[in-house]
């Protein structure tokens, strides 16, 4: 049904081409089917944009099946929640053990929040529920988002995109 809406949406014409309604509590593995079948019906010299996607084992797949743009809430609801998005994995700063930390959420990390606030004191705010709190590791995510594109591009550019893709889902899968 997928590639045949895909396929009849490219008969009408248009300047680039959303895939949506995904995301919504099928498995991973259901979701990449869906969008191969889309993928599969749309021109590869117009963007392609995934809705509501943005977990990054997910946004690595999409890339690898030829998706170009994304938007997704997750960066800052998980940020609302405490958690936040690191070269080491997803990082809950609610955790007792990072009351006393003066680490940065993530220490390969350059965004302001890794340069300006600790672990512990992000905790605190956090414990305390301080408003605050939930921006500075949205903000934190939404960076650390950015730069984990900008590192996704450089790979497909350098022709290492197989390497990276493999290390993302050893991580995030």
């Amino acid at each position: 049904m997928r590639a045949e809406s895909a396929r009849r949406t490219v008969e009408i014409g248009f300047d680039g081409y959303a895939i949506g309604g995904l995301s919504v509590g099928e498995s991973r593995a259901e979701m990449v089917d869906a969008i191969g079948a889309c993928i599969g019906e749309l021109p590869d010299d117009q963007p392609r944009y995934l809705m509501g996607v943005g977990d990054p084992a997910s946004l690595v797949e999409a890339v690898a099946l030829g998706v170009d743009q994304f938007d997704c809430v997750l960066q800052t609801r998980l940020g609302r929640h405490g958690a936040a998005l690191t070269s080491q994995g997803r990082l809950q700063i609610k955790n007792a053990k990072f009351a006393e930390s003066d680490e940065p959420l993530d220490p390969a990390c350059s965004c302001w929040v890794c340069q300006s606030h600790t672990r512990g004191y992000l905790r605190h705010l956090t414990q305390v529920g301080e408003p605050s709190a939930a921006r500075l590791v949205s903000v934190h995510n939404v960076a650390w988002t950015i730069n984990f594109m900008a590192e996704m591009r450089e790979s497909i550019t350098n022709g290492t995109f197989s390497r990276f893709r493999a290390s993302v889902l050893d991580l995030w899968g």
